[in-house]
C-alpha cells in the first residue's frame, strides 16, 4: 500500500503541505478528481481528493460542511491545486481542517493533477511488485518448509515470521502444541478451550475470536473427512489479501504433512505386521532380514509376548496407549490371532501381574517370560489363553507350561455362559474326535456336536484336533474332575 507521506516525498514541490508540520503516514486507496460540492456519494474512503476550489466557494460555513462530509467518509486527505482562479489558501479552509485531523496538500500552479495521479500508480506498481516478491519468497519458504523433517514446526516459524506475529499448530488428538516464537506460549490454554467451544472439528471452517487483546484466526487442518489440527494464528494487525492467502497455503501444507505421516504410520504398521507374522510362523531368520531391510530395529534373541483384548476393539493408536499404561516398551511387531492383539515384545524384566491402569479398566492382557524367538510361535498359545481367562481390568503372567496352559483352558469353558461346553469337549476328546460316539454318549444329534466344538474351538483359539492341544486339554479335564473341589 502507498502512503500519503510515501506519496508526497515522490512528488517534491509538485505536492506539500498547506501547514508546517508532518504529513500523515494514512494509506492511499486511490487519488479522486472532482469539483461537487458533495463527492462522497463516488468515493469509497482513503483517497485522495483533488479539487481547483470550485465547491469552497460560498463563505466559511460551506466550506467547514464541505470538510466534514470529507472527513465523515474517510477521505485521507485534500489537495488544493492553485492557479486557475485559486491563487491562495482561504485561512477558513486550513482552520477547518485542522479542527477534523484532516491533511491539506497544495498543487502548485502548471503542475496538472494527472501528474499526482501519474505518481500514485507508478508508487503502487513498486509497492505490488514488491510485494509480489515478498509472497513469493514466503510461498517458496513454506513449500522448502514442508520438506524437511519438523514439517511442522518449520511451517509454523515461516508463517508466523511472514505476518509479523505468532502461529500455532495444535493436533485434534491434544499430542503437543508447536507454537512460534516461543514466548507465545501462553495462549495456549486459551487457544484449546476456543477451539473445543467453536467446535471446528469435522468442519473446513475458519473461526475469529480475541486472545490477550489480539484478534486470532484459526483454520482446522483436514484430512479427508477427519480433523487432524487446527493452525491459529496472531498477526497483531488486520490481515491483507496475501496475508490470508499465505495462511491458507500453510494450512494445505499442514494437511499434506499430516497425509504424509498418516501414510507412513500405516506402511510402519504392515511392516511391523509381517515381520510379526514372520515370527510366530517360526522363520525367525526371514523375519530378521525383512526388518533389517525395512529399516526397523533389530530384533534380539528373545522376545516376550502380550495379548490384549478389550470390551471394544482397539485402533492402533489406543493399542499404543494400553501398552503405554502397562509400562511396557512400544513394538511395531503386532498381529491379531484368535480375535485378541498380539505384540511381540523386546526383552526386559518379568512384569508383575495385578490391576490395569485405570485408564484401560476395560481392557485384559497377559504377558509371558522372556522367550527364545524361535519358540514365540509355540508361546502364543498359552498367552492367548491367559489373557482370555483374565479377567477384565487385570494383567495375568503366562507361564507357557502345558499345566498352566490346560488349566486356563478349562477356565474359560466352565466361565462361558453356554455350561455345556466342558462336559461336550470332555465327551469329544474321550472319543477321540469322533462325532457320531459323542452324540451317542450325550444324547444329543451329532450337528449339535459340531457346533459346540465350533464354539469351544473359537472361544480357546486352538484346533482340538491337534494332538499337543488335545493331550493337555484332556489331562486338565481330567485333572479338574478328579479334583476334591470339583466344579
Amino acid at each position: 500500500m502507498v502512503t500519503l507521506e510515501q506519496l508526497c516525498e515522490r512528488l517534491g514541490g509538485d505536492l506539500r503541505p498547506a501547514a508546517p508540520g508532518p504529513i500523515g503516514r494514512q494509506q492511499l486507496t486511490g487519488v479522486h478528481i472532482s469539483e461537487l460540492a458533495d463527492p462522497t456519494p463516488y468515493l469509497e474512503g482513503g483517497e485522495l481528493l483533488l479539487t481547483t476550489g470550485i465547491p469552497l466557494h460560498g463563505g466559511p460555513q460551506a466550506i467547514r460542511d464541505y470538510v466534514q462530509r470529507l472527513a465523515a467518509k474517510g477521505i485521507a486527505a485534500l489537495a488544493l491545486g492553485l492557479g486557475a482562479g485559486t491563487d491562495r489558501v482561504d485561512p477558513e479552509l486550513v482552520a477547518a481542517c485542522a479542527e477534523a485531523s484532516f491533511d491539506l496538500l497544495l498543487v502548485p500552479e502548471a503542475v496538472p493533477f494527472l501528474h499526482i495521479s501519474r505518481g500514485f500508480w507508478q508508487l503502487v506498481g513498486r509497492s505490488e511488485q514488491a510485494d509480489l516478491a515478498s509472497r513469493l519468497g514466503l510461498q517458496t519458504a513454506l513449500a522448502r518448509a514442508a520438506t524437511r523433517d519438523d514439517a511442522v514446526e518449520a511451517i509454523v516459524t515461516v508463517l508466523a515470521r511472514g505476518l509479523g506475529g505468532w502461529a500455532a499448530y495444535l493436533p485434534a488428538d491434544g499430542d503437543a502444541e508447536t507454537i512460534w516464537p516461543a514466548t507465545a506460549a501462553e495462549v495456549m490454554p486459551q487457544l484449546r478451550v476456543e477451539s473445543a467451544r467453536f467446535d471446528l472439528v469435522g468442519t473446513y471452517s475458519a473461526a475469529t475470536f480475541p486472545v490477550n487483546g489480539t484478534d486470532v484466526v484459526e483454520h482446522s487442518i483436514t484430512v479427508g473427512p477427519r480433523t487432524v489440527g487446527f493452525l491459529a494464528v496472531g498477526a497483531g494487525r488486520g490481515l491483507r489479501k496475501a496475508d490470508r492467502q499465505l495462511i491458507l497455503t500453510s494450512c494445505m501444507l499442514l494437511s499434506l504433512t499430516a497425509q504424509r505421516a498418516q501414510e507412513s504410520s500405516r506402511v510402519g504398521v504392515a511392516l511391523g505386521r509381517s515381520v510379526a507374522a514372520l515370527i510366530l510362523g517360526g522363520h525367525v531368520d526371514a523375519a530378521r532380514l525383512v526388518a533389517e531391510q525395512v529399516g526397523l530395529s533389530p530384533i534380539g534373541e528373545f522376545a516376550r509376548l502380550l495379548a490384549v483384548r478389550s470390551t471394544v476393539p482397539l485402533d492402533a493408536r489406543e493399542l499404543d496407549a494400553t501398552i503405554e499404561s502397562l509400562g511396557l516398551p512400544e513394538s511395531p511387531l503386532r498381529a491379531e490371532v484368535g480375535g485378541l492383539a498380539i505384540v511381540i515384545l523386546p526383552e526386559g524384566p518379568d512384569h508383575v501381574a495385578g490391576p490395569v491402569a485405570a485408564g484401560v479398566a476395560g481392557v485384559a492382557a497377559s504377558l509371558s517370560p522372556s522367550l527364545p524367538l524361535s519358540s514365540v510361535g509355540v508361546g502364543v498359545t498359552a498367552v492367548l489363553s491367559a489373557c482370555r481367562a483374565a479377567a477384565f481390568g487385570t494383567l495375568v503372567g503366562a507361564v507357557g507350561s502345558p499345566e498352566t496352559q490346560g488349566d486356563a483352558w478349562v477356565e474359560l469353558l466352565a466361565r462361558h455362559p453356554r455350561g455345556d461346553l466342558s462336559s461336550t469337549v470332555r465327551s469329544y476328546l474321550a472319543h477321540r474326535g469322533q462325532w457320531e460316539a459323542a452324540a451317542r454318549e450325550l444324547g444329543i444329534h451329532r450337528n449339535s456336536v459340531r457346533h459346540r466344538i465350533a464354539v469351544a474351538t473359537e472361544l480357546l483359539g486352538v484346533d482340538l484336533a491337534d494332538p499337543d492341544v488335545a493331550a493337555t486339554l484332556w489331562i486338565a479335564l481330567r485333572r479338574e474332575a478328579l479334583s476334591p473341589l470339583g466344579r
